[in-house]
C-alpha cells in the first residue's frame, strides 16, 4: 500500500493535492524522484514557485522541521530553488540550468538553449 505524501513531515493536505496534479502519488514515488525533480514535475504541472514550500518538503524529507533551515544550508537551497524555477521558465532540465549558471560563475560562456 502506498504511503500517503502529507505523511511526510512538513507536508500536508494541500501539497499533497499538488503533487497529485503533477503524477506524483504517494510518498515513495516522491522520495524517489527526490527533491528537486519533483519540484520540477509540480512546476511543470502548473504550481507556482514558493520557496519556502520547496525547503520545507527537502527539511520535510530529512525528518526534519520546515524551520531548521538556516544559514549556508538555506542560501544553497536558495540556490538550487532558483535553478528549478529558471529551468521551469525555459523548458530546460533543472541540471542543464544548474551547469550553465557554474559556467557563468567561473567566466565561461555556456551553450544557450533555444526558449521556443
Amino acid at each position: 500500500m502506498a504511503t500517503p505524501i502529507s505523511s511526510i513531515r512538513n507536508l500536508g493536505p494541500a501539497t499533497e493535492r499538488g503533487f497529485l496534479r503533477a503524477g506524483i502519488a504517494d510518498a515513495e514515488t516522491l522520495r524517489a524522484l527526490g527533491p528537486d525533480a519533483a519540484y520540477a514535475k509540480l512546476l511543470a504541472s502548473g504550481e507556482r514557485p514558493h520557496f519556502i514550500g520547496y525547503y520545507a518538503m527537502v527539511m520535510g524529507l530529512m525528518g526534519r522541521p520546515w524551520n531548521d533551515c538556516r544559514g549556508e544550508e538555506k542560501r544553497a537551497l536558495r540556490l538550487r530553488f532558483d535553478a528549478i524555477v529558471a529551468a521551469a521558465k525555459s523548458g530546460r532540465s533543472p541540471a542543464d540550468a544548474a551547469i550553465e549558471r557554474a559556467l557563468d560563475e567561473i567566466g565561461l560562456p555556456a551553450p544557450r538553449y533555444p526558449t521556443g
